[in-house]
């Protein structure tokens, strides 16, 4: 039987960006953005959906007189990840 795929990790760029932060926890926004090669605004509005849904959490600080934006998985995030990939690889198997 197949499980339904969270529609929130099911777009391209924001499951992208999970996938970034599973592996490495955090990350800056510029980071990010070479990585996905998103456009800033793109990226900012994805990031602000996983935000709102509290799959990552983002950090504003500054590094020197420079902003930072730093996101993070939390672990509803790392959870809802991982369901996603069990989900996805019910949709995989061939019987």
């Amino acid at each position: 039987m197949f499980q339904p795929l969270d529609p929130l990790l099911h777009s391209e760029l924001r499951l992208a960006i999970m996938s970034l932060l599973i592996s490495a926890d955090e990350a800056e926004f510029p980071y990010i953005k070479e990585q996905t090669g998103a456009t800033a605004g793109n990226l900012s509005v994805q990031v602000d959906k996983l935000s709102a849904a509290g799959y990552i959490e983002v950090e504003k600080t500054f590094k020197g007189k420079r902003p930072c934006t730093i996101c993070r998985v939390t672990d509803d995030g790392r959870k809802a990840f991982e369901a996603y990939v069990k989900a996805l690889s019910s949709y995989l198997k061939v019987k």
